[in-house]
C-alpha cells in the first residue's frame, strides 16, 4: 500500500483478507506448524521456501503487523521483537560483533545507553558517544576503521533532543556504515527517518504504537537501501557464507531489500529467541489502527502543557521542540512539520528535591516507568531509568537531576494543567 497516505496505512497495511477470510488479523496462537513431508520442512530450514515451522522465529500474526509497520516507515522488511530493548540490541548486533565499534548519540534512552556502554562492551563491542549537536568534524572524528553503525534517536528519551538525521546519515554513509534511528517518540505518523537518509529504524512499540499500556514489544525496519556488498569487508555476517545455514550468503541471496531482516530472523531470533507473542502483536495492531488520530491529540496536549510550564515562575526550564521559543524548533519543523510527540521535559526550581516533592503531589498524572500512553504519566529519570549514572554522566546524556519527564495522554489538557498547577504550589 505504498501509494496510500499514512492514515490509511495505519488502518489497512500489512494484512489483506481474501474472500471469506477474517476481516481482523487472526491470532495464530500456536508454537508450531504442521507439514506433510520432511522435505517440505527441510526447504524452510534451508531458507529455500517461505513459511512457518516454529513461532520462536516467525509467526503469521507477528509478520502481518511487522509488514504494516514496514509500510508505514517506507521500508522493505521488518521484524517484531519482544521489547524495544531487544530491537535496539538486535539492530546493532546483527551487523556488529566482538571487535566492532559503533558511534552513538549521547542523548538516548537510559536503558539503551547502559546496553551500549556496559553490556555490549562485555561482548567486545566498543561505543563512542557524541553530542547530537556536535559539528560535522567532531562527528567524523568519532569513527574508527572497525566502526559498523551509527545510532541515534529522532527525539531523545527523556532529554527530547532532536537529532539532525541528515547530518548523521551523511557521516555514516561517508564511512560506509548504516544509520540506525530509534523513531519511538514521533512514530512514522510524524517522522519517517528513511526519507531523510536513515537505513534501519527501530521502535519500542510498547509506547505510542501500542498506546494503551497493554503489551511490551519492539520492531526493526530495514529501508532496503544500504548496499551491504559494497562494504563487504565491514559486514562479513551478511556478505560471507553462514555455515549454520548451509553456506547461504544473505546479501547475495536476499539482496538489499531482505538480507538484513532475513539474517536477524534466521540467526539472531533463532539463537536468542526475543520473540513477541501473537496475542501481543494483535494488541499492537489495534493500537496502530488509531495511531494517526492519537498522535495529533498527544501533540496538542503537550503543547498546551509546555506553554503553561514556560510561563510558570516555579519552572526553571522547559524542553519541548514544538514550542516556538525552543532552540530546536526549526530542526523539529524540518523533520516533523506536523508535530513532534506528547512528551515534555522540564526542571522544577529547587533541583532534585523539588522535583521529587512536585511528583508526590500529582493526583491525576501517575508516576510510572512508562511513557507515551493514553493516560498521562511522569517520571524522574535520575531516580529511575538513569539511576545508574553519576551527575556528570547525567549531564552528558542531557538528563540533569532536576529533570521531570511528563508524558501527556489523551485527557483534556485543562485537567492536566490544573493537576500540575496544584502540585507546583506545594513546592
Amino acid at each position: 500500500m505504498s501509494d496510500y497516505q499514512i492514515e490509511t496505512k495505519c488502518v489497512q497495511s500489512g494484512y489483506r483478507p481474501g474472500n471469506g477470510e477474517p476481516r481482523q488479523i487472526p491470532i495464530y496462537q500456536s508454537t508450531t506448524f504442521k507439514y506433510d513431508t520432511s522435505e517440505d520442512m527441510g526447504r524452510l530450514f534451508d531458507l529455500e521456501a517461505s513459511g512457518y515451522f516454529y513461532s520462536r522465529l516467525q509467526n503469521p500474526t507477528c509478520d502481518y503487523v511487522a509488514a504494516k509497520i514496514a509500510d508505514m516507515e517506507g521500508g522493505t522488511a521488518a521484524m517484531l521483537t519482544s521489547s524495544g530493548q531487544a530491537a535496539s540490541f538486535f539492530s546493532v548486533f546483527n551487523i556488529c560483533e566482538a571487535g566492532g565499534h559503533i558511534v552513538s548519540s549521547s542523548t538516548i534512552y537510559g536503558g539503551t545507553y547502559n546496553l551500549f556502554a556496559v553490556t555490549m562492551k562485555k561482548m567486545g563491542i566498543d561505543v563512542t558517544f557524541v553530542d547530537p549537536g556536535c559539528t560535522e568534524d567532531e562527528l567524523n572524528a568519532a569513527f574508527r576503521d572497525n566502526t559498523k553503525a551509527v545510532f541515534g534517536e529522532t527525539i531523545a528519551n527523556p532529554a527530547l533532543r532532536v537529532l539532525d538525521i541528515e547530518k548523521f546519515a551523511k557521516a555514516a554513509h561517508a564511512h560506509g556504515v548504516p544509520l540506525i534511528i530509534d523513531n519511538t517518540f514521533p512514530t512514522p505518523v510524524n517522522c519517517r527517518p528513511i526519507e531523510w537518509g536513515a537505513d534501519i529504524v527501530t521502535h519500542s512499540t510498547t509506547k505510542y504504537m501500542d498506546g494503551h499500556g497493554a503489551a511490551v514489544g519492539g520492531v526493526i525496519v530495514d529501508s532496503g537501501k544500504f548496499d551491504w556488498l559494497a562494504h563487504a569487508d565491514k559486514f562479513p555476517g551478511l556478505c560471507t557464507p553462514d555455515e549454520s545455514y548451509h553456506g547461504i550468503t544473505y546479501a547475495k541471496k536476499f539482496g538489499r531489500e531482505g538480507a538484513y531482516i532475513y539474517k536477524a530472523t534466521a540467526q539472531l531470533m533463532r539463537d536468542l529467541g526475543c520473540t513477541p507473542s501473537p496475542n501481543s502483536a494483535f494488541l499492537l495492531n489495534l493500537g496502530l489502527e488509531s495511531l494517526h488520530v492519537r498522535m495529533k491529540r498527544h501533540c496538542e496536549n503537550a503543547l498546551d502543557v509546555a506553554l503553561y510550564l514556560a510561563a510558570s515562575d516555579k519552572i526553571g526550564w522547559v524542553n519541548y521542540a514544538g514550542l516556538p521559543t525552543d532552540p530546536q524548533y526549526a530542526l523539529a519543523k524540518k523533520y516533523m512539520p506536523n508535530g513532534t510527540c506528547g512528551v515534555v521535559s522540564f526542571g522544577v526550581k529547587g533541583g532534585r528535591k523539588a522535583a521529587e516533592t512536585f511528583m508526590k503531589r500529582l493526583k491525576l498524572i501517575a508516576i510510572e516507568t512508562h511513557v507515551a500512553d493514553a493516560r498521562s504519566c511522569c517520571l524522574h529519570p535520575a531516580n529511575s531509568t538513569h539511576r545508574q549514572m553519576n551527575e556528570e554522566e547525567l549531564i552528558a546524556a542531557g538528563v540533569p537531576s532536576d529533570l521531570v519527564r511528563l508524558s501527556c495522554g489523551l485527557e483534556n489538557s485543562a485537567d492536566l494543567i490544573a493537576d500540575i498547577d496544584k502540585a507546583l504550589k506545594a513546592v
